[in-house]
């Protein structure tokens, strides 16, 4: 079984710490966390950093590794080099995401160059993508998957929920995997996804990310929490 069939039809935990105050941030405490989501059923994981990967690698199963890294001149914000793709894979990806939308890359590589260093490397690659455009793009430059992971984030105000249709359109435009990622929260929106053709869905704040996904549930509450200082 391949890495793309091992994830089929599953669920993909992202765990990631995304406040750098963040418990998490640790990477023993990171593997703790991501220990207990295989612990849970997670097919797979999809981790941030290159500590976090190469711990993650050794837990038996897929890891869908990435770095977050803000570079001048550029909006690109995962996975921005070619330098990236390879230490991703060295530590372990087994799949390296990268932004996958048609906004320029520092140093002018092209995603191409990103995927030809995934696959030297030995690993897949995946496109995270914002729209049809970008991810029929990312076919032609080569990707393996293609996810949603994007959708709602390149311009404009970030929707509450899942972007489920795009979902639908890659799955039947793409002729490679597509992965649902993107504000995933509840049972129903992962089945939807599935019913809409995603061959995995990733799910992570509402999971593993307790520093958000409490805020999220705490403004609901007649009463606002005063955060410690």
């Amino acid at each position: 079984m391949n890495v793309a069939d091992a994830i089929r039809g599953r669920l993909v935990v992202s765990c990631q710490a995304q406040d750098s105050d963040s418990p998490f941030v640790d990477t023993a405490h990171m593997m703790a966390m991501a220990s207990a989501v295989v612990l849970g059923g997670a097919a797979g994981l999809r981790g941030q950093g290159i500590a976090h990967v190469r711990g993650m690698a050794g837990l038996g199963v897929p890891v869908i590794g990435l770095i977050k890294r803000d570079t001048p001149g550029s909006d690109v914000y995962i996975t921005p080099t070619v330098a990236d793709v390879t230490a991703l894979a060295q530590a372990g990806a087994q799949i390296v995401a990268a932004d996958g939308t048609a906004r320029p890359r520092p140093g002018g590589e092209k995603l191409a160059d990103l995927v030809s260093a995934a696959h030297a490397a030995g690993a897949l690659f995946m496109a995270d993508v914002d729209s049809l455009d970008a991810a029929l793009a990312a076919v032609d430059a080569g990707a393996d998957l293609v996810g949603t992971t994007l959708s709602g984030y390149t311009g404009g105000p970030v929707p509450e929920g899942p972007d489920i249709a795009l979902v639908g359109t890659l799955a039947r435009r793409c002729p490679v995997p597509v992965i649902a990622e993107g504000r995933y929260r509840t049972r129903a929106q992962v089945s939807a996804a599935f019913v809409e053709g995603a061959w995995a869905v990733v799910v992570g704040t509402a999971i593993s990310d307790p520093v958000n996904a409490t805020r999220w549930f705490a403004q609901a509450c007649p009463h606002p929490t005063v955060e410690p200082s």
